[in-house]
């Protein structure tokens, strides 16, 4: 059996981890074939929940996890870790100025990429969710100099999702169905939704999704402000920020940098720009549209963003 793959999981007595434990646990993401060790940590205010949701994945029974190890300190819960995926930051409050949020947040992962430098393999992929996550994860980056940069990334699969789901509900087929749309710039409303290359499944042939739709205005208009205020019109529904659909979009992001996106597939994941080839400013983490190769080297996959494409 090959040696169990060390996942951390930052904030994770919170909802998104919460709905996201089951599906790496089960073999969703690495693999049915591959053990797992899970590695939960939350402030120590959260320890007492946490160890409730330990209890909850023993006793699931899942023949992959080999080990749940629950803490609130850093040099505990980054130790070797193949995959790191930080949840936990500072949530915008009532009275919170957007500047005392960005300074709590600086400080907390300035810290973690100071562990991920310190504890972590220098092979971990570090998959950065909460938001701001594109200033997240430059501090996380710019303070673990000794990780390559190539393996840091942030959340925007859900944005990604959000604009097939609303492709696929206008033209009444499955998401599945929808392919190479891009999602440019970071996770707020100013993001681009991008169809222009994106194709749709009709029977037994690939055409342009613009050409199946033929409705440029609405994809202009209401499809690009449904995607843009999506996450906002969740909470307005639910009073909660969006939990189930940012974990299925974590394990749809940490899926294609474990096994590769496949061919004449791109997806949109938040990356250092520097050297990209579209005009967007160096030093920043950005949404590109990304193809993934995977080499395997000892037991752990090392997958690299070979090429940024339109």
């Amino acid at each position: 059996m090959a040696d169990p793959v060390k996942v951390l999981v930052t904030g994770a007595a919170g909802q998104i981890a919460y709905s996201l434990l089951y599906s790496i646990a089960n073999g969703e993401v690495f693999g049915e074939e591959q053990p797992l060790a899970l590695i939960l940590m939350d402030v120590p205010s959260m320890l007492g929940a946490l160890d409730g949701v330990a209890m909850e994945l023993q006793d699931c029974t899942f023949d992959l996890l080999q080990e749940v190890m629950v803490t609130d300190r850093e040099e505990v819960a980054f130790r070797n870790v193949d995959v790191a995926v930080l949840i936990g930051a500072v949530p915008r409050q009532e009275g919170l100025e957007k500047s005392g949020l960005l300074q709590a947040n600086v400080r907390i992962f300035r810290s973690q990429g100071q562990a991920l430098n310190a504890y972590a393999k220098k092979t971990v992929k570090i998959l950065v969710v909460d938001s701001p996550a594109h200033t997240n994860c430059l501090v996380a980056m710019a303070s673990a100099p000794s990780i390559p940069r190539e393996n840091f990334s942030c959340l925007m699969r859900l944005d990604q999702n959000r604009a097939q789901s609303q492709l696929a509900l206008k033209l009444g087929t499955d998401p599945g169905a929808v392919r190479n749309v891009i999602i440019w710039g970071d996770h707020s409303s100013t993001q681009y939704p991008d169809t222009l290359h994106a194709t749709v499944t009709c029977g037994s042939r690939r055409v342009r999704l613009r050409q199946a739709l033929g409705d440029d205005s609405w994809l202009a208009g209401d499809f690009m402000a449904a995607v843009q205020q999506r996450g906002a019109s969740v909470i307005r529904a639910r009073k909660l920020s969006p939990a189930m659909s940012a974990a299925n979009a974590v394990c749809d992001h940490l899926r294609a940098l474990w096994f590769g996106t496949q061919e004449g597939e791109w997806l949109s994941m938040g990356v250092l720009s520097d050297g990209n080839s579209y005009g967007v400013p160096e030093h920043l983490i950005y949404s590109f549209p990304v193809t993934i190769q995977v080499t395997f080297e000892r037991s752990v996959p090392r997958p690299v963003v070979s090429e940024k494409m339109i």
